[in-house]
This record gives C-alpha cells, sequence and structure tokens, in this order.
C-alpha cells in the first residue's frame, strides 16, 4: 500500500476532502501548553531553512511515535484526530482506540464538515535517538535531527529530504532543488549515504556527488 505521504496532494484531496492553508503561527497556537516536543517538518521546514518560498498545500507539525496519546489528549474537544494508517482514514473518536503502530501521521480537523486542518506526522524517535521508518539502519542521536529559528524547531534539510526522496513529486524536485545549495558539506554526504543506504539508485544520489 502507497504511503499517503508519498501521494500527490490532488489526489489526497479527491478522496479524502480540502484542507485549510495553516501557517507556522497557527501550529505554534495549536501545540500552546502541550507537554511533549514538537517541531515542523514537510516543505515548510526546507522553506524555513533556505529561505526560498513556495505554495503550500498543508503544514506538518511533527512529534515523536510515543506522544501520540499526549497528543491526542491535547487536541480533545476542539479536533477529531484520524490515523492515516497505510492507505487508509481510520478515525480515533474513541480515547481508548490505540493508534495503529504502523500509522505514520495523524490528521486532524474540527469536525466531518469541515477542511482538515493539520497533518501531525509521527516520527519514530526517542529522546536519545531517531530512526528512518522506511530502514531501520538509517539512524542519527536525536539532538542532530532538529534546528531552531525563533523559539520554533523544524526539521533539518537532510532529514526531511530524505522522507521526500521515495515520492519525487513535484515539490520535492524544488525543496531538494532549494536545499541543496544550502545544505552543509556534511549534510549533504549524509543524505547521499541514507539515500544509498535505504534508497539505491535514487537518482538525487548523482546529483549530491556532482555538487559536491
Amino acid at each position: 500500500m502507497r504511503s499517503i505521504d508519498t501521494v500527490d496532494h490532488n489526489e489526497i484531496v479527491r478522496l479524502y476532502g480540502p484542507w485549510n492553508p495553516r501557517t507556522v503561527i497557527d501550529v505554534i497556537e495549536l501545540f500552546e501548553g502541550y507537554p511533549g516536543r514538537w517541531w515542523i517538518a514537510g516543505g515548510w521546514a526546507i522553506e524555513a531553512f533556505t529561505g526560498v518560498s513556495r505554495p503550500h498545500s498543508d503544514i506538518d507539525p511533527s512529534i515523536p511515535r510515543s506522544d501520540a496519546n499526549r497528543l491526542r489528549a491535547h487536541v480533545v474537544d476542539r479536533l477529531d484526530v484520524w490515523a492515516a494508517n497505510q492507505g487508509d482514514l481510520l478515525p480515533l473518536a474513541n480515547p481508548d482506540r490505540p493508534v495503529p503502530d504502523t500509522c505514520s501521521n495523524l490528521w486532524l480537523r474540527p469536525n466531518g464538515a469541515t477542511p482538515w486542518e493539520y497533518d501531525v506526522i509521527l516520527m519514530d524517535a526517542t529522546p536519545a535517538l531517531w530512526t528512518y521508518k522506511r530502514d531501520p539502519r538509517v539512524t542519527l542521536p536525536f539532538d542532530k535531527i532538529l534546528w531552531s529559528q525563533a523559539g520554533v524547531e523544524y526539521l533539518r534539510p537532510e532529514i526531511q529530504l530524505l522522507h521526500k526522496a521515495p515520492g519525487l513529486r513535484p515539490q520535492d524536485r524544488l525543496d531538494f532543488d532549494a536545499a541543496r545549495s544550502s545544505m552543509s558539506d556534511e549534510a549533504s554526504a549524509w543524505l547521499r549515504c541514507a539515500l544509498e543506504t535505504a534508497h539505491p539508485g535514487h537518482p538525487w544520489i548523482e546529483e549530491l556527488v556532482r555538487s559536491r
């Protein structure tokens, strides 16, 4: 089953309905008073790092997978939570219903008559270690995957591009082109090695070699 995070946005809207165009400010307000760690991933994280703007169809906050129930408690009575799980959407209206182990994203909206608000990415991360969801051989110390700007934490571009690599959607290409010249040599080398491990033969590998 194809992961939802590699599907074109227009196809997602056709299947599941529209999204409100939320921003970083909205995410800050969403997590006001939240007791856990959170950060911003996706194209917004690339834009914050590079300063290169592009249109965004949604915004992707992210939390450790182990904190999914903490987030559910934080938004209770405000937003409904749905599990995006292997191409299917499952309502989590019952607070006792567990988040499936294979769930990669939580989608939030006030109710079924309104657009989706937030696509929260669940990352395989502990306070010590981050693990790439598609290949557990690719890991980093947790404190190496984030950077901060104006008090907001973002996923580092090399980590985000690795997550984008399987999709190769037009926006993924734009983000790769924007970030490639802004990343350090160390970050570029890490991304190249991670792609060689998890996605051998990926076209970005050769481009990263040529850009050194």
